[in-house]
């Protein structure tokens, strides 16, 4: 038996600074106070699963005994900026080796950073196995500023300027992806390498699809997905309905609204949430836009939007009569989001792949930017009457980044609302990009450092840039058919996403 003793010194080397928090003054009275809670009952959890969301909007984390995340709780955690280098495919996209040229001099040497746990978004996983809880993190600095790369750090900005101005952004979320039944076990490890994705997993669909809310086609899916409603409600998720859309296995789940902030981190803890309990069944869960699979059609995520203002308590878009529809403060925050479309569509459609559902082929997918009452075929559609009245934005992709989706929003909603943005070079295009490289073109010559910062900005174009040639090489050497879901996508987006 192990006997030697072993040394508190090394065990806490992975921690950060103690009592980084209270020095830094990282906490509010609402998080301090809830932290205090997650101590009295740390007990009864075994493992904590620390998280953080990296610029693609995939989940990071890692698994920490209780007794571990004990001093974790206040002191942070030492993380690595992997996260931040690696593009989709995990090919290193920004030189950490001198000098990244992003204007963040801490990863030169993949220096570590510091996450320190937010306690109110700390809960316990239901589920059979380890009693495991998870909780978020906020990325600093280690001189304790908010890291520049931080996502979730870019929404908290954008709400502290609707504050400013007392207004309050209320978000709700309908989100489609896949689900799929597992053909074999096998890793998908074969090929796969820094920038080499191995092979997809095999799949076969749940049923035939195509007959849209047809009760017998949810009774399909509904062993897993009425199982995983009941989770996610023990989680405190406002789940509203699990929807069987057009597609095979194709799902839609739908939340009641939420504050933004908590609309961003439910998408993240929903995604991941999802795939792992259609894992531990047998199956797999995709929010790949579009498969590479027969017959399937193209998951969107739609957000809806509205603008309390918090003097009256009442809904800034909401305008007087059953028939009046949207107030001028809603149809300005509309106009803001129309301006800026075209150059912050790379946050809302992030991929090679998402960019296959605003093709002609997919009626209900938009590809205009404009707006309309009522309308599914437009990118905004109007939607409800007095206090209900909201916007919905059709354009997103599911597997994209909630944070930077959001904040792009809800930046753009607020140029509109305070008088409409700055002028742009050029004519306002008609259409939303069709392509990965035409939206990154429009980034880079848009205005997204006064939305991001100038170091997640050049980081993001730098990702994107990776993934693009990756893809477009092995488009060169392949020459697949036009128009097709490639085998370079499917590798690379359905498992990962």
């Amino acid at each position: 038996m192990y006997s030697r003793t072993w040394s508190p010194l090394f065990a806490e080397a992975g921690v950060g600074r103690p009592s980084s928090v209270a020095e830094l003054g990282l906490w509010n009275e609402r998080q301090t106070e809830a932290a205090a809670r997650i101590e009295a009952g740390l007990d009864n959890v075994d493992l904590v699963r620390l998280v953080f969301c990296d610029p693609h909007g995939l989940a990071r984390s890692k698994t920490l005994t209780a007794q571990t995340f004990r001093s974790v709780l206040r002191n942070g955690m030492n993380f690595s900026p992997g996260p931040f280098v690696f593009d989709t495919g995990h090919a290193i996209a920004v030189d950490f080796t001198d000098d990244s040229g992003i204007g963040v001099d801490e990863l030169t040497g993949a220096g570590n950073f510091l996450l320190v746990p937010d306690p109110l978004t700390f809960q316990v996983l239901p589920g059979e196995g380890p009693r495991t809880a998870w909780v978020l993190g906020d990325e600093y600095l280690r001189d304790g500023t908010p890291h520049p790369l931080s996502s979730r750090n870019v929404l908290r900005n954008v709400l502290a300027r609707y504050a400013q101005r007392e207004l309050t952004p209320v978000l709700g979320l309908e989100v489609e992806w896949y689900l799929t039944r597992r053909l074999d076990r096998a890793p998908g490890n074969a090929g796969n390498g820094f920038g080499l994705q191995g092979v997809a997993p095999s799949v076969e669909a749940m049923n035939a699809g195509y007959q849209f809310n047809l009760d017998n086609r949810y009774d399909s899916v509904a062993h897993a997905t009425d199982p995983l409603a009941l989770q996610l409600l023990e989680l405190g998720l406002p789940l509203r309905s699990m929807e069987h859309e057009s597609g095979p296995g194709q799902i839609e789940t739908t939340f009641n609204p939420m504050l933004a902030l908590d609309t961003a981190d439910a998408m993240l803890l929903f995604r991941t949430f999802t795939k792992r309990q259609m894992a531990q069944r047998g199956l797999h869960a995709s929010f790949m836009s579009l498969p590479r699979l027969d017959s399937f059609d193209p998951s969107g995520w739609h957000l809806n939007q509205s603008v309390m203002d918090d003097r009256t308590g009442g809904n800034l878009f909401s305008a007087e009569g059953l028939t009046a529809g949207v107030s001028p403060q809603g149809k300005a925050y509309a106009e803001g989001l129309l301006a800026r479309a075209y150059d912050f569509c790379l946050l809302s459609v992030p991929t090679v792949n998402g960019y296959r559902r605003l093709g002609a082929d997919h009626s209900l997918s938009p590809t205009r930017i404009g707006w309309n009452f009522e309308d599914r075929t437009v990118m905004l559609r109007m939607v409800g009457a007095e206090k209900a009245s909201h916007i919905e934005n059709r354009v997103g992709e599911p597997c994209a980044n909630p944070y930077l989706n959001i904040a792009a929003q809800l930046h753009a909603g607020l140029e509109g609302i305070s008088g409409g943005p700055a002028e742009r070079t050029g004519a306002q295009p008609e259409n939303l990009p069709q392509t990965l490289r035409e939206a990154l073109d429009a980034f880079r010559a848009g205005p997204a450092a006064d939305l991001l910062g100038a170091p997640l900005a050049q980081c993001l174009a730098l990702l994107k840039e990776s993934e693009l040639s990756r893809f477009e090489a092995w488009r060169g050497q392949e020459n697949p058919p036009p128009g097709e879901v490639t085998a370079w996508e499917q590798r690379e987006y359905f498992d990962t996403f």
